[in-house]
């Protein structure tokens, strides 16, 4: 029998009814195979509290336990989703559940139980990483049992797209209730055990979905082949997804524009690097459109922004630079000719040497290898380091580096060139490991951030990744497609442009 909620943490909370529980424990019985949905995952889902879930894979489980205020439409503009809103004031904003759905332990969701949800990522003891996000947030009341009042110390036009914290129950909250394990929402999906073998959850019309951790890609596959799995979405290699598409009566492949951003870093405090030349010279010798073709098989579209085109402030009329090996070799011949600069980069053969860190993934080790055989026919030589995540990622955050390939997952908001771009966001403050400094990307940042309005900030956005692409500050690769892969009685799976899974909501097997 599978293990239900943990009963003792219920006891440590207090004495609570949970009608459904009953309910689980009648099907937890033998489940009709064409009930269960087994979904492959690269590793567990760690912590089903959308309060402190940061990783991509609990993010994207937390929405289908738990109801949130606001969404995102494809255009990534807030959209309401638990409730609507209405702007008060500058820095008022009141919001109204369109409806109070049932938590999975039987209480009805209310004002109170928003405001408990987000007073709890507000306190400092709890210690809620999405707290920064919302700190701006002076006050937040529950007017009537409908209506929430949102405070605001300053205008933020970018507000209401912050509310996306899935909405825990009061009584639990004040309770202590550790929900990281035993999540307790008012979503569609319900939990029926979590072990480190598998995450069970029950869908209302009584599929299971099985989370089930399969750390090797290879095995991924082969277990999906055999029946032991039905869906896997992402996490492969270029190599395996064509594997998958070549077992046709067995498995079928589905893909879907997606949001993930590849690029190149620089280091800006490395003399050479610092140079647009050189940064330019790197950026015409690759050949990014040729890549996309041959190693991603086409499930890939060319970036310019970080932003993709579609958003609200996206920039679609940038692409980065087009491959041009003749521009990319005057740029280092101009080098060539300014005394001492390059001396100490020289290697044997009178190349260029620059060294390209990246992690032991075995696809980022293939880019690395078609860079460097890019980049020496325009007379740079790439020394490709590959170290595991762990030391790749310190290193990048600490500057040990001169170029190094990372990828920004699942963005929605562009106040993120504040976190990546700004001066002063350079770790351990921000994210501009490149140790980017510009007073024009600043003050674009600064003004965006004060702007009145969604279509004021759309412009400065557009003129800051103009900027950006122009002073090359870091070199635009690609945005990686969403794709799934299934076995042919699957149906009904959909893929959304940020990777969530909410395709699950409504999969069947046949």
């Amino acid at each position: 029998m599978n293990k239900q909620f943990n009963r003792r943490d219920f006891i440590k909370a207090g004495a609570i009814a949970i009608p459904t529980l009953a309910t689980i424990s009648a099907c937890s019985g033998p489940v009709e195979q064409n009930n269960i949905i087994k979904f492959g995952v690269t590793s567990r889902p760690r912590i089903l509290d959308p309060r402190k879930a940061t990783d991509a894979l609990s993010s994207r489980v937390n929405r289908l336990i738990y109801h949130q205020l606001v969404d995102f439409d494809t255009a990534f503009k807030a959209i309401p989703s638990l409730a609507s809103w209405q702007q008060l004031s500058p820095t008022h904003y009141r919001f109204k559940l369109l409806h109070q759905p049932k938590f999975h332990h039987g209480k009805t969701l209310s004002s109170e139980d928003v405001v408990a949800t987000y007073e709890s990522i507000l306190d400092t003891d709890f210690g809620s990483p999405h707290r920064g996000s919302l700190k701006n947030i002076t006050k937040v009341v529950a007017i009537n049992q409908q209506e929430i009042d949102f405070h605001l110390a300053k205008v933020d036009v970018l507000f209401t797209g912050r509310l996306v914290i899935g909405i825990l129950p009061k009584d639990l909250i004040k309770q202590g209730y550790s929900f990281a394990q035993n999540p307790v929402g008012s979503g569609d999906c319900q939990l029926v055990s979590n072990s480190e073998q598998k995450l069970v959850l029950l869908r209302e019309d009584g599929v299971q979905l099985h989370f089930i951790p399969v750390k090797d890609t290879n095995v991924r596959v082969l277990k999906l082949i055999k029946g032991e799995l039905d869906i896997i979405q992402n996490d492969l290699s270029p190599e395996l997804l064509s594997y998958c598409k070549q077992q046709k009566g067995q498995l079928k492949v589905m893909s879907h524009p997606g949001t993930s951003f590849g690029y190149i870093g620089f280091n800006f405090e490395d003399p050479l690097l610092a140079r647009l030349e050189m940064r330019e010279a790197l950026a015409y010798g690759i050949d990014r459109q040729q890549i996309i073709e041959n190693l991603f098989a086409n499930r890939a579209r060319l970036a310019g922004g970080l932003l993709v085109p579609e958003h609200w402030a996206g920039a679609p009329e940038l692409s980065g630079f087009e491959f041009n090996r003749e521009k990319a070799q005057q740029r280092i011949a101009q080098l060539k000719k300014i005394s001492g600069l390059v001396d100490n980069y020289l290697n044997s053969d009178g190349e260029i040497e620059l060294s390209y860190k990246t992690s032991s993934d075995p696809t980022r080790i293939r880019l690395a290898t078609v860079y460097q055989s890019q980049l020496k026919k325009i007379g740079v030589h790439l020394n490709i380091q590959s170290y595991d995540w762990g030391t790749f990622y310190n290193d990048i955050k600490q500057g040990r580096f001169q170029l190094f390939s990372l990828a920004w997952v699942g963005v929605k908001s562009p106040d993120i060139f504040q976190y990546v771009f700004h001066s002063e966001a350079i770790p351990p403050k921000g994210a501009n490991r490149g140790r980017y400094r510009d007073p024009i990307a600043d003050e674009l940042i600064a003004k965006a951030g004060q702007a009145q309005s969604l279509t004021e900030q759309a412009t400065l956005y557009n003129q800051l990744q103009t900027r950006l692409q122009e002073n090359l500050a870091n070199i635009p690769l690609w945005y990686e497609d969403q794709y799934a892969v299934m076995r042919e009685n699957i149906h009904g799976y959909q893929l959304y442009t940020d990777g969530r899974l909410d395709g699950l909501l409504q999969v069947q097997k046949s």
